[in-house]
């Protein structure tokens, strides 16, 4: 991205220049000209929209965002909240983790450092459930200081101007090390925004922007032809697929039975149906029932598929359930089911209209 006659302050100034112009205007984002006024980043919004941007996409996340904001305005808030109604706000996301990280991490806040987050990586870095992109992005966007982000968008941005050629994951040192470089020690939260935006709407993963990109006179992976190769990733081994069942049962009186699951694991800690099989599990039925077999719904975690057999049965008003616990039906929304479930409760609900 660079010749003798090139520094590393004169290249990130190009892209800032460009960032100042065309940066994505966001919810949690503090605009440069808002910066340049004074107005300083909330090192909490910052760090909540990092966790939930992580496996997930800026579409996916701004209603989130606006709820949670609405609901916990402060980390304090967020740290004295109940954990099921976090993870209820949560269903939907995925990688429920970070819920369940979300809400360590905002106590430990609270308890450790006085509701205030650090202003130094090591001390972020000691948080639950920070790791060091998002030590990295706190650090740097909230508090302007010069460290190094890495995300998919910077991987994939590093890899195409500096033509690194070996495969993900093999490259991740490398794109740090290339991404290292190129940080500036001023404005370095705008700078790491303006490398993401870049990642974002211009170096695409496919059919890049080459034409319109502020840095497209270095670009070595452009220079060589191959900008839309790379990063090159190993080849994926194929994902099992594993087989499970899940129990909807319906009360005469509308309630459905439903239990929260275990806070380690898969799905853990959020509220579902009774289920057995796919996640390790081996019980039997919370009840006894004429259960009715209405179809199977297909699932895609990280590491597996599942194909899920639903059953549904209705059941009389006095039934007393060996797992779980019914909900009212005016007590319960399916939105505040994980989306396997709610693939389950749309499934087990197409009995109740035939």
């Amino acid at each position: 991205m660079r010749d003798d006659t090139a520094s590393d302050g004169e290249t990130a100034e190009t892209l800032l220049t460009w960032y100042d112009a065309h940066g994505r205007d966001l919810p949690w984002r503090v605009r440069p000209e808002a910066r340049a006024a004074g107005v300083a980043a909330d090192p909490y919004r910052v760090w909540l929209s990092e966790v939930m941007l992580q496996q997930t996409t800026v579409a996916a996340v701004k209603a989130y965002y606006t709820r949670f904001t609405s609901l916990w305005p402060d980390v304090r808030a967020l740290a004295a909240s109940e954990d099921g109604a976090v993870m209820a706000e949560w269903a939907g996301l995925g990688y429920y983790a970070r819920a369940r990280n979300l809400l360590a991490c905002a106590r430990a806040v609270v308890d450790r450092h006085d509701g205030v987050f650090p202003a130094d990586l090591s001390a972020l870095r000691a948080l639950p459930g920070i790791g060091p992109y998002t030590a990295g992005a706190v650090a740097a966007i909230a508090y302007d200081l010069p460290e190094v982000v890495v995300d998919g968008n910077v991987e994939r941005v590093m890899s195409r101007v500096f033509a690194i050629e070996e495969p993900l994951p093999d490259a991740k040192p490398l794109l740090v090390a290339a991404a290292t470089r190129m940080t500036p020690k001023l404005r370095a939260g705008d700078y790491a925004q303006a490398v993401m935006d870049l990642g974002a709407t211009i170096c695409t993963p496919r059919s890049p922007a080459c034409g319109i990109c502020p840095w497209v006179n270095g670009c070595q992976a452009r220079a060589k032809g191959i900008a839309a190769d790379l990063p090159r990733k190993r080849a994926k081994a194929e994902k099992p697929t594993r087989l499970g069942t899940v129990w909807v049962a319906l009360r005469s009186d509308g309630a459905i039975l439903l239990e929260r699951r275990e806070g380690r694991g898969l799905l853990g800690g959020t509220l579902g149906f009774p289920g057995t099989g796919w996640d390790g599990s081996q019980a039997p039925a919370p009840v006894q029932a004429d259960w009715l077999h209405m179809g199977t719904v297909r699932h895609t975690f990280t590491h597996f598929h599942l194909d899920l057999t639903v059953l549904h049965a209705a059941l009389p008003h006095d039934t007393a359930p060996q797992r779980g616990e019914f909900h009212g039906a005016n007590a319960f929304s399916p939105q505040d089911l994980p989306t396997l479930m709610r693939k389950a409760h749309d499934a087990a609900l197409r009995h109740q209209g035939s």
